[in-house]
């Protein structure tokens, strides 16, 4: 099957005005095209046949025409210090990809990918290591969503996109999530509980801004200029600093929504006083908050995690400059859980039994 005939006929990734197409080619009334839309997104269900109030002989053509997507649970690891789950899930070509389920006083959050592998090499994260294989389509966003809230049995209130991928190099089908699952006819999550994260692929940050989505856009900085940037994040070496932050203003100015700054605190690379000093500089103009976030070193990195003290340190540099900050409380450090990590560790053990 064709990547075009696939998208053409992935119906959980349709649209209202898509499955009226569906239906009205298929001779069938218009009703049931909110029967079909309730029973994906606001029900659930994981195949045509739980469709119980449309026919036997319309579930068949269905079957025939329109692939289902559903994802299926490969391992799922649980903190025994925080109770956070994370979820390795085999997709329907036999790639896997991985979500994090995590517990907050505010509500539960899950942590989505947005593609198989990454493309953009940033030298601390062990998503990008392998590439990319492919974008997801925006039902198997949904998915990861809504196969954790089957397996764990519990609502989930926040989204956050930044597991495994960049969701603006996916751009299309990170648009199409975010509308249905935002859509008050399915799970109607509120968009100012959906965060996406984006190592900066400034055109995309504006045409984002354009969509006029509520959502949270955070921006993975991880260095205070674009020296230091370049050696961190290859996307550095295409968009500079001075574009990045003035596409983040644009986002503002269009959605109202403060932007939100990842910074991954490397020891020795990016954590000095001089660093917070010269990146108070550059973003205390921005309505922004600041999330620190200590590294997780990997095996084929020399990266080391900062110190403790120069952590605080540095969020205390940061405070006194006026600017919005905190540091990321660690969920589930007893498993895989930093990002591509549970993912990564899969395919290392198949590859070894394959041998």
């Amino acid at each position: 099957m064709t990547e075009q005939t696939e998208k053409k006929t992935d119906i959980k990734s349709m649209n209202i005005e898509e499955l009226q197409g569906v239906m009205k080619s298929l001779g069938e009334p218009a009703f049931k095209v909110k029967q079909l839309f309730d029973w994906m997104h606001e029900k659930r269900v994981r195949s045509y046949d739980e469709m119980t109030n449309l026919s036997k002989a319309l579930r068949d053509k269905l079957k025939a025409e329109y692939p289902y997507v559903s994802l299926e649970a490969v391992e799922v690891q649980t903190s025994r210090l925080d109770g956070t789950k994370k979820f390795l899930f085999r997709l329907g070509d036999g790639n896997v990809i991985e979500s994090v389920w995590m517990q907050y006083h505010h509500g539960n959050s899950v942590c989505i990918s947005s593609q198989v592998g990454c493309r953009m090499g940033c030298r601390f994260c062990a998503s990008t290591i392998g590439g990319l294989l492919r974008p997801l389509s925006a039902s198997e966003m949904l998915e990861q969503i809504y196969e954790i809230r089957r397996i764990t049995g519990e609502r989930v209130s926040n989204i956050v996109v930044m597991g495994t991928g960049e969701p603006l190099d996916n751009y299309e089908n990170l648009v199409r999530f975010l509308r249905i699952i935002s859509d008050e006819k399915g799970m109607h999550i509120s968009q100012r509980n959906i965060t996406v994260s984006t190592c900066g692929i400034v055109p995309k940050i504006y045409e984002l801004a354009r969509e006029k989505f509520q959502i949270t856009l955070a921006l993975s900085l991880h260095a205070p200029n674009d020296e230091k940037r370049r050696a961190l994040m290859p996307i550095a070496h295409k968009y500079s600093m001075e574009e990045v932050l003035n596409a983040c203003s644009h986002y503002f100015d269009e959605t109202g929504r403060r932007i939100s700054f990842e910074y991954a605190l490397v020891g020795g690379e990016n954590d000095s006083e001089e660093d917070a000093r010269e990146l108070c500089e550059r973003i205390r103009k921005l309505n922004c908050h600041v999330n620190l976030i200590p590294v997780n070193p990997i095996k084929e990195r020399n990266y080391v995690k900062s110190d403790k003290k120069v952590i605080v340190n540095f969020k205390n540099k940061l405070e006194k400059y006026g600017i919005n900050v905190t540091i990321r409380r660690e969920m589930g450090s007893d498993i895989d859980g930093a990002c591509g990590q549970l993912r990564k560790s899969y395919l290392s053990d198949h590859e070894a039994d394959t041998d």
